[in-house]
């Protein structure tokens, strides 16, 4: 069998795997990249911006069951996360506001990744349409990885370290049901196909540790039955406005503050009977946050209009008392629902649950209604690291040899989030350097 021998090995080829890779180079290690899809670049190719909380106190605040070690590392690690983009000749815009409590900047992520790719490229071995058959280790050192090209050749690559990148486990619907819900398996793909869960289960052989399960996800809603054509859809249909609206699950009742943010919302509706659940806007969200932009800069899409045109489950109603007419073949009680707006109108700041950040009423017709149900990016379970994304063993210590970044990783957050970009450099980046520092001769490989 044919060996090729590099001090880094990176498992993946998305934004964690090339960021690691791109810094490897840059630290003087030579580098492998071996990525299962045909193409690179994984979901950051849907990304636009950067970005986690400010400061250590806003990320306790917003993700207090998170790995305070990580957590720290994160907000610690942002800046130079950012000066790394833009030391490859990225363009990277100045710091906006990202939801309540984060500040983020938007990148061309595409330029990032094919920077990144021309690098290893130039400098390194790239290997697509390359499955990851086993890990290589020797007394419980990991020293490598058993892969296979595309045309069935099969090679050992003996590595001092190993970098598992693979994106999560968001495509494959068995890790989903088991980690984040059983009902996980009605949620769309908002995401790659190809993170099947590659680097969790090669972790897992070696003795790695793992995160809690059913720890939560990262997604949001979108309009119910309504298919992704493509990527662009990730963006364009989802609900990011259910922060400001009011939320109805099959029992015509509120069960969530909205206003806490649709990520967070989104995995409240996959609690509710059947995962699905009525969105309601009123006139003033509308126009203030259907017909705007999410983030600043970010290109504003009508995204009732879309999901009418789409075929979902839409409607006008002029007044409250006019959802009397929603169809019974929907499954909500259309008058039980206007009483409950009506109920939250006259609570105001006392309703429950309540909406802390946004309390007005909704009482200005027209009223917007769609039927939604939560999407899926990427899962908070995973593989469990320190915070130089050395990867933790199940017995205690670490796995030596190997490493973990982006997505693939579990224990950063827990029913929270702060960003899904900023993670995958900080942690990317971490694991290069800590990688470049730790260089021992590699012994000669034995299945993991």
């Amino acid at each position: 069998m044919q060996v090729i021998r590099t001090d880094v090995l990176v498992i993946g080829a998305g934004m964690a795997g090339l960021t690691a890779a791109a810094r490897s180079l840059d630290r003087g290690s030579s580098v492998v990249v071996v990525e299962r899809a045909a193409a690179v670049g994984g979901s950051a190719r849907y990304a636009g911006y950067a970005w986690t909380a400010p400061t250590h106190e806003v990320m306790d605040e917003v993700n207090p069951d998170g790995d305070p070690a990580l957590r720290r590392a994160l907000v610690d690690g942002f800046a130079d996360a950012i000066a790394w983009i833009r030391s490859l000749g990225v363009e990277c815009a100045d710091a906006v506001p990202i939801l309540r409590y984060g500040t983020g900047h938007q990148f061309d992520t595409n330029q990032y990744i094919d920077e990144c790719r021309r690098r290893v490229s130039a400098d390194g071995e790239l290997f697509t349409e390359t499955e990851t058959l086993a890990l290589l280790g020797h007394n419980g050192v990991v020293t490598g990885a058993h892969v296979r090209l595309p045309d069935g050749t099969e090679l050992e690559i003996e590595s001092s370290t190993t970098i598992l990148a693979t994106g999560g486990f968001q495509a494959d619907p068995g890790l989903a049901c088991e980690h984040i819900h059983p009902n996980a398996g009605v949620m769309q793909l908002r995401s790659n196909p190809a993170s099947c869960g590659a680097g969790l289960r090669l972790a897992e052989v070696v003795g790695a540790a793992t995160g809690e399960p059913r720890s939560g996800f990262y997604g949001h809603l979108v309009p119910a039955d309504v298919p992704f054509r493509d990527s662009g859809d990730f963006v364009a249909l989802s609900l990011y406005y259910s922060e400001h609206a009011l939320l109805f699950n099959l029992d015509n009742r509120r069960f969530t503050d909205e206003t806490m943010g649709d990520h967070l919302t989104a995995m409240r509706l996959l609690d509710q009977p059947e995962s699905r659940g009525l969105l309601v806007a009123d006139e003033r969200v509308y126009r203030d946050w259907v017909l705007g932009s999410y983030v600043e800069g970010a290109i504003a899409v009508d995204k009732f209009d879309l999901a009418q045109r789409r075929g979902g489950r839409c409607g006008m109603a002029e007044s409250l008392e006019d959802f009397v007419y929603l169809p019974p073949e929907w499954g909500y009680d259309g008058a039980a629902i206007a009483a409950e707006i009506r109920a939250v109108n006259a609570a105001g700041p006392a309703v429950q649950p309540a909406r802390v950040h946004d309390s007005a009423p909704l009482d200005r017709g027209p009223y917007y209604v769609i039927e939604t149900r939560p999407a899926l990016t990427f899962p908070f379970h995973g593989i469990r690291i320190d915070e130089h994304g050395r990867v933790l063993a199940a017995a205690g210590g670490i796995v030596d040899g190997l490493y973990a970044a982006g997505s693939d990783i579990g224990g950063l957050y827990d029913h929270a989030y702060a960003g899904g970009i900023a993670p995958a450099l900080v942690f990317g980046l971490a694991a290069a350097d800590a990688a470049a520092t730790h260089r021992h001769p590699t012994p000669t490989p034995q299945p993991a």
